[in-house]
């Protein structure tokens, strides 16, 4: 137990939404943060970069896998599963570790939801597996959460879209093998935007490390794509209603950061109190 937790008046009743698997589980994260991650987590923060390794670790811990189908390699879960998870991932205190590590919880919803059915094969079980990094491209440089009004574009010739535009400040940015690219193949507005899966090696797609104020373990960059030629069936989901794809992960994406947040204003505590 904490000292916050301690801190916490006894009497309380126990919540109604963790059972024993839940609390099973924050045991298994809790061990994998104080073994794998706490004593590295300082020294990656100064290298700006954590080892690839970590994400195969992560998955053999049970770690990536939440949420996503069974027969792609995951573990359909309640919410508060993740929550759990959030939360005991917060004790090593670096946020930037955490964002990288998890990438694949905002860039791989949309193709599991969404995907065709050989993507989902191709991607998901390398992804949760650890072997491979995803991640998610929206935010341009003109603009963030302005998702309507993104001036990346892909044009369609043939058999292929023709993507030009960029990215900023993209998680897993530089070493993601799979990005998830909100493009725009309509009209303005939302109307106008769709998703489409682009692979690392793509001829004519560049990158550009960034350098932050902190989350210095993250590996954050701006995308570049120069006339990249990207197969029609490397979309996701229809054409055009690219932004209902993207909102379907908002809810669970605000859910995470609220317990995250929370689970660092606990480590604070904590080390206020000691």
């Amino acid at each position: 137990m904490s000292l916050a937790e301690q801190a916490i008046p006894s009497g309380r009743p126990p919540s109604p939404f963790y059972t024993e698997e839940h609390e099973a589980f924050r045991s298994t994260v809790r061990r994998f943060v104080e073994r794998e991650l706490m004593p590295h987590v300082d020294q990656w923060d100064e290298a700006e970069e954590f080892p690839r390794e970590l994400y195969r670790k992560a998955s053999a811990a049970g770690l990536l896998q939440l949420g996503f189908p069974e027969e792609y390699g995951g573990v359909p879960t309640d919410p508060f599963f993740g929550i759990v998870k959030a939360e005991e991932m917060a004790r090593h205190g670096s946020g930037g570790l955490n964002a990288s590590l998890n990438s694949h919880t905002i860039g791989s919803p949309p193709i599991a939801a969404l995907g065709p059915e050989w993507m989902k094969r191709k991607v998901l079980p390398e992804v949760l597996a650890g072997e491979k990094i995803s991640a998610l491209a929206i935010t341009e440089p003109s603009g963030g959460s302005d998702v309507a009004n993104l001036k990346t574009t892909a044009r369609r010739e043939g058999d292929h879209y023709v993507v030009n535009g960029s990215k900023m400040f993209i998680t897993s940015g530089m070493r993601a093998d799979y990005y998830t690219v909100a493009v725009r193949t309509g009209g303005p507005g939302a109307g106008g935007v769709s998703l489409l899966l682009i692979e690392r090696d793509r001829e004519g797609f560049a990158r550009t490390k960034l350098k932050k104020m902190g989350w210095w373990a993250s590996d954050t960059a701006q995308l570049f794509f120069d006339n990249v030629k990207v197969p029609v069936e490397n979309l996701i989901g229809e054409e055009n209603r690219g932004f209902i794809g993207i909102m379907l992960n908002f809810n669970s994406e605000r859910l995470g950061m609220a317990a995250g947040a929370c689970g660092y204003a606990k480590v604070c505590l904590d080390e206020a109190i000691a």
